[in-house]
């Protein structure tokens, strides 16, 4: 399928998605952003009115998941059954034909003759990519290896959008492991793309890496701070934290030397800007404990629930409906 190719910054109106595929975050331009943002909260009244939907009717969405998911794949699902369309798939590669040898190639070409939409989620950088050349049918990527996350990143943006109730002038600060996680990939592009001042504060050996920070700068227009301070995140307006990414470090101890490195707790709260909001892709470790859950800032479980409303979106714009 094509691929959806914009501009950075491009404001061009009307949405552009139809038959797509959904592969990077930075694929997509500004107003193919604002017109899922948009779609997004049509989609947020239709649920809140318990709304009977038929948009994709006789639609079948294959989820194609080779790595474990616990919010990606169930909202994906019911995106889909909310938009009155059906579902197939599977969620362990154990029980497909992956384990007999088969290709991803192979496996995509099969699953894209019996579904209008794929949703793949697979350990491998790149996978996304490889899959969209060999589909007749649109892919979306939901996450391939430590690359991107381009619909975590869409429902990031519209969790800050309802929210903050704006996009653009503010202070972003994405903390952690920004070397290995995937969503931060995608939500760095995101806020930049709506002019945000950034500032990733990870340890040296989990930084962001120096070309993507270049790319920000260059297409963006935008400067990066850098520290290894939590305390530099105190005065931001959104405070994004993934957990450590286990199944990505190389070495057991380097991981277990850097498992609760930071963490946002009532302490660092109360010193904090007093409208600052918390999120997180989730699921969550040390880094956010429950004690922070009820909390006027604590907004990631409002994130996760958004995921729904953001996937019925993108999918009603590829399909058509």
């Amino acid at each position: 399928m094509g691929r959806i190719v914009g501009k950075p910054n491009s404001s061009s109106s009307g949405s552009g998605l139809r038959g797509k595929d959904l592969i990077s975050f930075k694929d997509l331009s500004k107003g193919q952003v604002i017109s899922i943002l948009n779609e997004s909260e049509s989609m947020l009244r239709a649920l809140t009115r318990r709304a009977k939907l038929e948009y994709l009717e006789n639609r079948i969405m294959a989820t194609a998941f080779f790595e474990p998911s616990t919010r990606t794949r169930l909202s994906f699902e019911s995106a889909m059954q909310r938009l009155g369309g059906g579902v197939i798939g599977f969620s362990d590669v154990n029980t497909t034909s992956s384990v007999k040898g088969e290709s991803l190639a192979d496996t995509i070409r099969v699953v894209a003759s019996y579904a209008d939409i794929i949703v793949l989620r697979h350990p491998k950088a790149g996978a996304a990519l490889e899959a969209a050349e060999y589909s007749d049918v649109p892919v979306i990527n939901a996450g391939d290896g430590s690359a991107e996350h381009p619909t975590q990143a869409l429902y990031d943006l519209f969790t800050i959008k309802m929210q903050k109730r704006r996009l653009s002038g503010m202070s972003v600060a994405i903390v952690g492991d920004l070397k290995n996680a995937r969503t931060v990939h995608s939500f760095a592009y995101a806020v930049a793309m709506f002019k945000n001042n950034i500032k990733f504060i990870a340890p040296e050996q989990l930084q962001a890496s120096g070309e993507m920070v270049e790319d920000l700068e260059d297409n963006y227009g935008i400067e990066i701070e850098k520290s290894d301070s939590l305390d530099e995140a105190k005065e931001a307006d959104v405070i994004y934290i993934p957990r450590m990414q286990k199944e990505r470090f190389l070495d057991p101890e380097e991981y277990k030397r850097f498992a609760n490195y930071y963490t946002i707790n009532k302490k660092f709260l109360s010193k904090a800007n007093d409208d600052i909001i918390v999120m997180s892709p989730l699921p969550r470790l040390g880094e956010l404990p429950v004690e922070i859950d009820n909390l006027k800032s604590s907004v990631y479980f409002k994130q996760v629930a958004y995921g729904v409303p953001v996937r019925m979106a993108v999918l009603k714009l590829i399909l058509g409906g």
